[in-house]
């Protein structure tokens, strides 16, 4: 066990720019997440873990693997690192997954974000595919970094279970095309059906931004698009709750 007192030591500047700058987590290749249940989840599900810091006091080294680097700092320090006003009194370095769209898809049920810019949008969503069986997310241009603290802590650890990618759209529409997964969107046009009317047991389902919803872009490439029937008098709903949704239609839900 290391012991850092100085702010100005490299792995504390390091740290300060993970949390803070997506540049920086691309070029480490590094993410850094907070807690001792999403240490506990990594533990479990074998991610790469880097470093282990450990507020003065809090260590539990004994399931820390002994080729992983830990470290104890003083309280003050520890929190001029964490990303929560509340700091769960250790914090850890993390490898991240490829994030590049595979050569081929194993499963057959994807959620794709368009344009979701919310962290914690896109951490609960990625917690419900995660819950509700999905085989994957895949993030489109102007979502937020799924790699972000705050969208990994929103994933409560599902961020070492399911896998998500990143994606132009052309490279999406060649790889779906490749695999025969149709491209659906929730919104609202000509063709638009009853989520409840459609199979989405073998698909790829679009959740638009927060503000704007699925872009034209996208639009146009989907094979259909789908409602979410509710109260005549309600607009619409958060993104993050029409995609868990949707996400219950794909793993539970039976076309009426």
């Amino acid at each position: 066990m290391e012991r850092i007192t100085s702010k100005s030591n490299q792995l504390m500047v390091q740290i300060r720019k993970l949390v803070s700058d997506r540049k920086h987590r691309r070029r480490d290749g590094l993410m850094v997440c907070e807690g001792p249940k999403m240490l506990a989840e990594a533990l479990r599900w074998g991610a790469d873990l880097d470093t282990v810091v450990w507020e003065e006091g809090a260590a539990e080294t004994a399931s820390v693997p002994a080729t992983v680097r830990q470290v104890e700092v003083p309280k003050d320090l520890f929190r001029s690192l964490a990303a929560t006003e509340t700091p769960q009194r250790v914090l850890f370095l993390c490898r991240m997954p490829v994030s590049r769209l595979p050569d081929t898809l194993a499963g057959d049920r994807y959620l794709v974000l368009d344009g979701l810019q919310d962290p914690g949008n896109v951490g609960t969503l990625w917690r419900t595919a995660d819950a509700f069986g999905a085989d994957g997310m895949i993030l489109l241009p102007g979502s937020a970094d799924p790699w972000n603290p705050k969208t990994l802590r929103a994933t409560m650890g599902a961020c070492f279970r399911l896998p998500v990618w990143e994606s132009d759209l052309p490279g999406l529409e060649a790889l779906l095309e490749r695999e025969g997964l149709p491209l659906f969107a929730t919104a609202l046009r000509e063709d638009t059906e009853d989520i409840r009317s459609l199979s989405l047991a073998r698909a790829a389902v679009v959740i638009g931004s927060e503000g704007k919803g699925v872009s034209e872009a996208v639009l146009s490439r989907c094979e259909k698009t789908i409602k979410i029937p509710m109260e005549a008098r309600c607009e619409s709903l958060n993104a993050a709750v029409a995609g868990a949704v949707v996400l219950w239609q794909m793993g539970y839900g039976r076309v009426q």
